[in-house]
């Protein structure tokens, strides 16, 4: 009753309207502090990428083209003090990459043992160990990357992930480490294999110009439906003549109308 009483009174108006423009004005400023200390975080983040970057190209140089290993590039203690902190690492496993998808041969060679010898591969097994999809993306690309094979069994293992990002990159990963080998695994995957996560698999076997195929008839043997549509994809777009054979007893014995309308149409395309 006495706030019901307080209420028609209309004497709380005031006080209320008060301290709502105060609180109004309270949190726009604090709001404002927020905004102009990240973007000042920001403005000194790329200003040290900026100074890191020339110091790590002069580093990776001298590693591709002088034969310096790390073992003489960790005496430098001005180096040792930056390789210390967690954003440096970071930039520089990035120029690493960067690096390392334009160059082939011995100066690749040479990018990976040092991507060893630094103790960076230690930091991408942390980040395929983290709890965060996007992290765990990051150390699968990495490692991948570097063609660290050790690191196949773990990176397959997310390809079970729900998350369809963490799924994709950790297939294609597997595919660039071990080729089929990277989607036998897939036949015993109850999950759906759906039309995106299909096409980037068959991508990630163009682009990384898969030699040995050996293998992928066994997506045909599976109980999951999807990935006999997969394999059946992946003869087709790769003109796997030497699967015929395979895609032939499927045709005849498919599980359902579906894949054997699939099947008749991909023996009819290798055949013609």
């Amino acid at each position: 009753m006495n706030l019901w009483e307080l209420y028609k009174s209309g004497e709380w108006e005031i006080p209320f309207l008060t301290f709502s423009i105060y609180l109004f004005v309270l949190a726009s400023f604090v709001f404002y502090l927020i905004i102009v200390g990240s973007r000042n975080r920001n403005i000194k983040r790329e200003k040290r990428r900026l100074e890191y970057d020339v110091l790590i190209e002069k580093v990776l140089s001298s590693v591709i083209f002088q034969d310096v290993l790390y073992s003489e590039i960790k005496k430098d203690k001005n180096f040792l003090v930056l390789f210390d902190t967690n954003f440096f690492r970071e930039v520089l496993t990035e120029t690493l990459i960067n690096l390392h998808k334009n160059y082939e041969g011995v100066y690749a060679q040479k990018l990976e043992q040092f991507y060893k010898d630094s103790g960076l591969i230690k930091d991408s097994f942390k980040k395929l160990k983290n709890f965060k999809w996007e992290i765990k993306c990051k150390g699968i690309t990495e490692l991948a990357e570097f063609n660290i094979k050790e690191a196949f069994n773990q990176i397959i293992a997310c390809a079970k992930a729900r998350n369809k990002t963490l799924k994709i990159t950790a297939i294609n990963a597997g595919i660039k480490l071990e080729g089929t080998k990277g989607i036998v695994h897939l036949t015993e995957h109850d999950d759906i294999i759906d039309e995106w996560t299909q096409v980037n698999i068959i991508s990630a076997f163009k682009k990384h110009d898969i030699g040995d195929t050996k293998g992928v008839e066994l997506l045909l043997e599976s109980q999951n439906t999807t990935v006999v549509s997969l394999g059946l994809k992946l003869i087709k777009e790769l003109k796997l003549t030497q699967k015929v054979p395979f895609v032939a007893e499927l045709s005849t014995n498919a599980p359902n109308a579906t894949i054997k309308y699939e099947a008749q149409s991909v023996l009819q395309a290798l055949t013609v």
